[in-house]
């Protein structure tokens, strides 16, 4: 028997995986940026913040899909 439960969770969990590490490899490096280079904090925190955007918006479909499993699915 198939649990939508299950897929939803799936859905989401690993959807979020992918995201998670992403911003973690993304905002590594940019600290360390700013650290060396403080006058281009600036656009450094600029682009990083347009970077972890599109990377959450990844994490967002996978939510909506987990919702969509789950309240479309369960009978």
């Amino acid at each position: 028997m198939f649990s939508y439960e299950l897929a939803a969770g799936l859905a989401i969990g690993l959807g979020a995986i992918g995201p998670g590490v992403g911003i973690g490899l993304l905002a590594g490096p940019a600290l360390s940026a700013m650290g060396r280079n403080p006058e281009a904090a600036g656009m450094v925190r600029t682009n990083l913040l347009l970077a972890i955007v599109f990377a959450e918006s990844v994490a967002i479909y996978a939510l909506v899909v987990a919702l969509l499993i789950f309240f479309t699915g369960a009978k």
